[in-house]
């Protein structure tokens, strides 16, 4: 599995390269985003969702568990800490039509299995934040 790390800086470079990763994803993917409380999850899902055009507010689902965004392809953004499991929560029915990002997808179960999962991991840096992004859909590149 091919992987790219990159060093940012602040805020704004993480919200600027959310939105260069977001231009290989689409409908079907799914982007498991994992990291510490407070790593920049949110905010990784906000640059994604604002390189799109969304221009309204972006907020943590973490007490309504999944929030949907009408742009195209439509995007569902997921935050499973509150909960063991991913069941239930209509997450195949999503799959197929819009593109997923999931906060603590540790707990995805087998949803982990896709082909079209980019693991995404944020972690606290000496300067900023280290982004690591992980895919088999990388070696195909």
């Amino acid at each position: 599995m091919a992987e790219i790390v990159v060093e940012v800086p602040d805020e704004v470079a993480l919200l600027s390269l959310a939105a260069e990763w977001s231009d290989h994803w689409g409908a079907g993917d799914v982007v498991a985003l994992s990291g510490d409380l407070g790593a920049g999850k949110t905010t990784f899902a906000r640059g994604v969702l604002r390189a799109r055009g969304w221009i309204e507010a972006v907020r943590s689902p973490t007490f309504s568990l999944v929030l949907t965004y009408p742009i195209q392809p439509p995007v569902a953004h997921l935050d499973l800490y509150r909960v063991r499991s991913a069941e239930g929560l209509g997450l195949e029915d999503l799959l197929e039509t819009h593109l997923i990002l999931v906060e603590w997808p540790d707990r995805l179960g087998g949803f982990l299995e896709v082909d079209s999962l980019w693991r995404i991991h944020i972690e606290f840096a000496p300067q900023g934040r280290r982004v690591t992004l992980n895919s088999p859909a990388l070696d195909e590149s």
